[in-house]
């Protein structure tokens, strides 16, 4: 599924169920939260979220006094129920609609974050035109983290086909330009009450 189709499909998701009928959904993102608390980063630290959707992590971020918050999305209709949900607030994160693969940055960030993107990319050609957009994207010393379903979660998601990952297949995938910092395994317990496990990996961008 490439392009239109896959901006399709995901417009639809999001037009049609709630947070609490789709499996990624989290009270509290606590894992991503705990990676960006590692970094010790400023304030005025430059933030992205790929695929951050209708993710309650900017809520979060803006909680916590964090000024420079951007949101990525190929669905327009996720982000909106994020503006929606955040009201006022809304106005104080910048959100992006885009597929991850054709994003062309305008600024470098602090913090990459993704826990929503990464593992829909099962094509060599998509996996590398990502990885180059966060090579160009992340400042110096920048860190990037991303979670993907381990090789003991999910094959699928959303009806569609993803690619596993361990520590260190994500970390292969990553060494051309960063270097690890840290990996855990988290299991997500969904809505439905079902277990997802991830792996979660930060790099510093070198």
């Amino acid at each position: 599924m490439h392009g239109h189709s896959e901006k399709n499909h995901w417009e639809n998701i999001y037009s049609t169920k709630q947070a609490h009928e789709v499996s990624w959904t989290q009270a509290v993102p606590q894992t991503s939260l705990d990676f960006i608390h590692l970094a010790k980063l400023d304030k005025h630290a430059e933030i992205i979220d790929i695929g951050g959707g209708d993710s309650r992590l900017a809520d979060f971020l803006l909680d916590e006094g964090f000024e420079n918050v951007s949101v990525l999305d190929i669905s327009e209709e996720a982000l909106k129920k994020s503006q929606i949900r955040l009201g006022n607030k809304s106005a104080r994160i910048t959100w992006i609609v885009s597929d991850i693969t054709k994003f062309k940055p305008t600024k470098k960030y602090d913090f990459w974050h993704d826990r929503a993107a990464f593992h829909f990319l099962t094509t060599e050609g998509q996996i590398k035109k990502y990885i180059s957009t966060a090579r160009a994207s992340v400042k110096s010393n920048g860190v990037v983290t991303i979670g993907t379903f381990s090789t003991q979660g999910p094959k699928k998601c959303s009806g569609l086909e993803i690619k596993q990952y361990s520590e260190e297949t994500l970390t292969d995938e990553l060494r051309n330009g960063f270097e690890k910092i840290k990996c855990v395994t988290e299991d997500h317990t969904t809505p439905f009450n079902t277990k997802q496990n991830f792996v979660f990996c930060s790099f510093k961008r070198m």
